[in-house]
């Protein structure tokens, strides 16, 4: 559902310009819990980015040895209204949800509710096989690791999202559509792929959909919840939220695509399948969270995942048709090139959004970013840019 939009100028108005970078240099806040490496000149390196890419705001984090050592925000969270960036500003993250639904269905398999390579479909209200290879079962490693066979093709055809409020459709009736025979969606081979289950990467948000859903139904209770009392609480994540109507207006960063050379704000949007993309998260507490992952999953005093299964998340394989642009695929996490160092990552993007962590699992450390600006081939570079900054992969001063 990405939206790519291409800019090369900062803004083509001179006023605007001018008003913007004002804002920006002006409305640097944030909060340092300790040191991070090499950020002697982060600020001015950060907005100098976010110059290039015609970002509005920004908001960046990085942990080390399971604490959020740094995290400060950047730029505007509202444009219109001039509301700075905070560390506590809720940026929707999009797919970046993917690596906190992959936590809480690992967390299932800690409690010995699952197993990863048990079949999913007797945990389900309706039926799910490839019509292609109905003797092959789809498990939760192959959900996990984009390789289930089941396809976005039919997916991207049909937006399910509602503007401005949270989708009121439930994920079992949305997932049905798709994935059951003779619904709505599903009335040919275009929600399943002809490669077997297991064997061949593609990714797929409707994997993630159906975790959201198999978590829920073994877990006794929403997944949602289970986040909540399981995750978000003991590494107290208190501006983190699962829908729009639980994000407090004075705390919600605005999205904006650059049209016409000018920034115009998005409205939010609410999405039926949520374990996918519809988590609203600050960088303090995002930080937090990945703090954990990278720290063998413990953070704050607390443990989400013990350190075998964290390890266990971030082994990466090469699945065929692994895009050239990752390196490996790991259970929810991704591995990809910064620097030329392969590192675990996952991106995020919607309309307005664009996110992404990076981990430095040797060094315990990880950086997070957040804007509130649609993709592009400027802002991809950005990103790249401070992550490798707040890992230590470059020199202060250069970049």
């Amino acid at each position: 559902m990405t939206k790519i939009m291409r800019t090369s100028e900062w803004d083509v108005n001179p006023q605007r310009r001018k008003f913007l970078i004002a804002g920006l240099a002006a409305t640097a806040a944030g909060a340092c819990f300790g040191r991070a490496p090499q950020i002697e000149s982060m600020d001015s390196f950060i907005l100098r980015e976010m110059k290039k890419a015609n970002i509005p705001g920004l908001a960046a984090g990085f942990a080390e040895n399971g604490v959020a050592r740094w995290v400060r925000g950047y730029g505007f969270a509202d444009v219109q209204t001039r509301r700075p960036v905070s560390t506590d500003t809720m940026f929707h993250i999009a797919s970046l949800t993917k690596i906190v639904t992959a936590t809480m269905v690992m967390r299932l398999v800690e409690q010995q509710r699952i197993r990863l390579d048990d079949p999913v479909a007797p945990h389900l209200d309706f039926t799910l096989a490839n019509p292609s290879h109905a003797d092959v079962p789809i498990t939760f490693r192959h959900l996990l690791m984009h390789v289930s066979s089941i396809s976005d093709e039919e997916y991207y055809k049909h937006d399910s999202r509602q503007s401005g409020t949270d989708a009121t459709q439930p994920i079992g009736d949305f997932l049905k559509s798709f994935l059951l025979p003779g619904q709505q969606y599903c009335t040919s081979r275009a929600c399943f792929s002809s490669e077997s289950p297991g064997t061949t990467w593609s990714y797929s948000n409707l994997s993630y959909a159906l975790l959201g859903y198999l978590a829920s139904r073994i877990g006794g209770e929403d997944m949602r919840e289970q986040t909540r009392k399981q995750i978000f609480a003991p590494l107290r994540m208190r501006h983190t939220s699962w829908t729009i109507r639980d994000t407090p207006e004075a705390l919600r960063a605005t999205p904006y695509d650059m049209v016409d050379g000018k920034l115009q704000p998005v409205p939010p949007v609410g999405f039926p399948d949520w374990s996918v993309g519809m988590l609203r998260s600050s960088v303090a507490d995002f930080t937090q969270f990945v703090a954990a992952c990278a720290n063998g999953g413990s953070a704050a005093g607390h443990r989400i995942l013990d350190e075998t299964t964290q390890r266990q998340m971030l082994e990466m394989h090469t699945p065929k048709g692994l895009p050239d642009w990752l390196t490996g695929q790991g259970l929810g996490w991704m591995a990809a090139k910064l620097d030329g160092i392969t590192r675990p990552e996952h991106w995020g993007g919607d309309p307005g959004v664009f996110t992404a962590v990076y981990m430095n699992p040797e060094k315990r450390s990880a950086a997070v970013v957040f804007t509130n600006a649609s993709v592009t081939p400027e802002s991809k570079a950005v990103i790249k840019n401070i992550a490798s900054r707040l890992l230590g992969s470059t020199k202060p001063g250069s970049g």
